[in-house]
């Protein structure tokens, strides 16, 4: 068995349509499906799916930090870093808090969704890592 691509993340949320608002109308990710048995979205990027919402319902308390799980998802914006600062600036004008960081073979933003789910937005800014692995295991904040 060989592994050639990720195929698609599935994240928990609390509310599908809060959710779908949150990817699809603030980050502009399309909706290619819902499955309303059990209360999921998908969204595609090129493919038929590629990231997914799984509503878990209002009631459900947040995961323990030091618990196992997802730690954040990271999704490329383009390669230039205006697109990065162009970003940043609309999502802090919603009221987001963001950092960036440079992680040499990339510079990035982070922030939550409206569940505490941590998102990355990215681009890349060095193949640095085609020589040098380990280049890739490293960053620290930075001023965008």
């Amino acid at each position: 068995m060989k592994i050639q691509s990720l195929g698609h993340v599935v994240i928990k949320v609390r509310d599908q349509e809060r959710a779908e608002a949150f990817y699809n109308g603030l980050l502009g990710m399309p909706i290619a499906a819902r499955l309303p048995s059990f209360s999921m979205t998908f969204f595609t990027l090129g493919n038929h799916h590629d990231f997914a919402i799984k509503a878990v319902g209002d009631g459900t308390p947040d995961a323990p930090e030091d618990s196992p799980g997802l730690f954040h998802v990271a999704f490329k914006i383009g390669s230039h870093i205006d697109e990065l600062r162009e970003a940043k600036l609309y999502l802090e004008a919603t009221g987001l808090k963001v950092d960036a960081y440079d992680h040499e073979v990339a510079k990035s933003i982070y922030f939550n969704d409206p569940d505490g789910n941590m998102i990355e937005l990215y681009i890349d800014a060095s193949d640095v890592w085609k020589q040098r692995p380990e280049a890739v295991a490293q960053g620290a904040p930075f001023d965008l």
